[in-house]
């Protein structure tokens, strides 16, 4: 499936509604370059979830972890990590909880160790207020 976003609260409902399909455990893996919106649709699928918190990018800490009313959810940032090292330990109980959704950002580095029926999401830049989705 493909189709075109063109605000960030378009992104923000795009989420939610993802979200509302979703059943735990599941691990989703969002592919986009920097600025394309991967934590906007995190968010969405955070208020779909009924997580009440603000959701900010893990970029410098690599994770952060949501409760939600019905789900938790662990979001994972590995832009920064050069090699899974102790992380794969911590993604590895992530993904085998089984109330939590693992989101996941460049996750190229702990490609080995994510699970062959994961959900991918591409979320192309096409301009200031335009993104491409495509459910992989």
């Amino acid at each position: 499936m493909c189709m075109l976003i063109h605000s960030e609260t378009e992104m923000l409902e795009y989420g939610k509604k993802y979200a509302s399909a979703l059943q735990a455990p599941v691990v989703i893996e969002l592919v986009g370059d920097v600025g394309a919106g991967k934590t906007t649709f995190v968010r969405g699928l955070a208020q779909g979830i009924g997580i009440k918190e603000p959701v900010s990018s893990p970029s410098f800490t690599i994770s952060r972890f949501y409760s939600g009313d019905k789900y938790t959810l662990t979001h994972y940032d590995f832009y920064r990590l050069e090699e899974p090292g102790i992380m794969a330990e911590d993604l590895a109980e992530s993904i085998a909880d089984k109330q939590n959704i693992t989101v996941i950002e460049w996750g190229a580095t702990v490609a080995d160790f994510l699970p062959a029926n994961r959900k991918t999401i591409s979320i192309k830049y096409i301009d200031e207020n335009t993104r491409e989705i495509t459910e992989l």
